[in-house]
C-alpha cells in the first residue's frame, strides 16, 4: 500500500452504511468482502472475515485431531468433583 493510502476518510451515510473510498478498499483487496467490526480500546477495527478465520485456524491448529475438548472438560470436572467428595 502506498503512503497516500495509509489512511482515508470514511463516511457513514444516511442509511448508517460505512462508505470507504474506492482507491482505499481496492488497495486493501476488499471488493465484496464481509468485514467484521469490533471495538478495541475505543477504536473501531474492521477485519476481513477470512483474516479472522485464518487467525483462529492458526490458533487452534495445535489441537489434536479427533480429540474432544468437551470430553476432556467433563473428565476434569468429574475429577474435581471426586476430589471435593473425598474432602467431605
Amino acid at each position: 500500500m502506498t503512503d497516500e493510502l495509509n489512511q482515508a476518510q470514511v463516511y457513514v451515510d444516511a442509511n448508517g452504511s460505512l462508505v470507504i473510498n474506492a482507491p482505499f478498499w481496492k488497495a486493501l483487496g476488499l471488493a465484496r468482502d464481509t468485514l467484521i467490526a469490533h471495538l478495541k480500546e475505543g477504536t473501531l477495527v474492521l477485519e476481513k472475515q477470512s483474516t479472522i478465520k485464518q487467525r483462529l485456524k492458526a490458533r487452534f491448529s495445535t489441537l489434536s485431531k479427533g480429540k474432544s475438548l468437551a470430553t476432556e472438560l467433563m473428565a476434569e470436572r468429574r475429577m474435581e468433583a471426586n476430589r471435593e467428595n473425598d474432602i467431605w
